[in-house]
């Protein structure tokens, strides 16, 4: 028992340091009652580009700069890539391998990136843009309308619902924003729905756990539940 009173609060104190309140309809929902919404965002090699491409690309950049009046994070992960399940494919493939010339070349191109791999890690690299709203209206509650909430508590979870929409209508609008200046641009980016957002989160707080460990579809916790 108080085992189990343990661990309860070691998982309190820890949750209390999150700022995330709740995932709803592919956004992140802050304590501070804040939106947040992330693209994943394709790369381009500006290298490889020509010189007038190069100048179209940072004159767009410059344009989509211009037209933002909202704050952007952008966020870039690096990852030790896991290939295991991909060499497990190549083994089972070997085996079933009924011709013996493709056998062999099988075994040799699985040597091949076997030795690839142990030469030093191959990173990959994420590329996100983490888009916030911020409704400057609800900073601020006076003592009436907290009192006048409290004595009607059936109205306050409906408005509660009615200003998340709210938000997620201006979110929304910000995200198709920066998706179509990032087209401008020629980088291709998608919006996280929730259950990307809750693997990106869970990643990123448990790094060695996830490795091991994967998340269960957002559709069976609920089942679940």
């Amino acid at each position: 028992m108080s085992d189990k009173l343990a661990k309860n609060k070691i998982a309190s104190s820890t949750q209390q340091y999150l700022d995330i309140a709740e995932f709803r309809e592919d956004t992140v929902i802050m304590r501070d009652g804040t939106l947040r919404a992330v693209l994943l965002v394709a790369s381009i090699n500006f290298a490889l580009k020509s010189e007038d491409e190069q100048n179209a690309i940072i004159s767009a950049y410059v344009g989509f700069l211009n037209n933002i009046d909202f704050p952007l994070q952008i966020v870039i992960q690096s990852r030790e890539l896991n290939i295991d399940n991909y060499l497990v494919f190549l083994r089972q493939k070997e085996k079933e391998q009924t011709n013996e010339l493709l056998k062999m070349q099988t075994a040799e191109y699985l040597q091949y990136i076997s030795e690839l791999i142990s030469l030093g890690k191959i990173m990959n690299k994420k590329f996100y843009v983490v888009i916030s709203y911020n409704p400057s209206s609800d900073k601020q509650k006076g003592f009436f309308a907290k009192l006048f909430e409290s004595l009607r508590p059936a109205s306050l979870i409906k408005m509660k619902e009615d200003r998340f929409l709210r938000r997620r209508s201006e979110l929304t609008r910000r995200v198709e924003n920066v998706i179509g200046g990032l087209s401008s641009m020629g980088v291709n980016a998608v919006s996280l729905d929730t259950q990307s957002l809750i693997e990106l989160f869970y990643n990123t707080y448990n790094p060695e756990t996830s490795a091991n460990q994967k998340l269960v579809d957002i559709k069976e916790l609920r089942l679940a539940e």
